[in-house]
């Protein structure tokens, strides 16, 4: 019965990510999942703002993009793409991980850009 609902689950998740399937638009960050990695493993973002990240599946298989730093979960269907919202978040380091392959990590880094002035 468990084995009937978890494969339930992982066809609604993966018909939600299907349905919220977006693409990059110009400018938003986009992290690859490619080789069973997160590329880049780390993405850097402006504090106090709200911010539109692509993942993009090129690998065969999907991957479920979670932070409980973030409350994000995401199902990334294979050769798909969604969009998640972080922020506006305070500076500091929001880890992410692939629920399916919890060895695939990376961490979402909130800093003001430097330089200028």
């Amino acid at each position: 019965m468990a084995l009937a609902y978890r494969k339930r689950f992982l066809f609604v998740a993966m018909m939600w990510g299907v349905l919220s399937v977006a693409a990059a638009a110009e400018g938003d960050p986009v992290i690859s999942i490619h080789n069973r990695q997160f590329e880049p493993g780390e993405l850097t973002i402006a504090p106090g703002v709200r911010t539109r990240v692509v993942i993009r599946n090129l690998d065969a298989m999907p991957a479920e993009f979670e932070s409980y730093d973030l409350s994000r979960e995401v199902v990334v269907p294979a050769h798909g793409e969604v969009a998640v919202f972080v922020g506006p978040a305070e500076a500091g380091r929001y880890e992410f991980f692939n629920d399916f392959n919890h060895d695939m990590k990376g961490v979402i880094i909130v800093k003001p850009a430097t330089g200028g002035r």
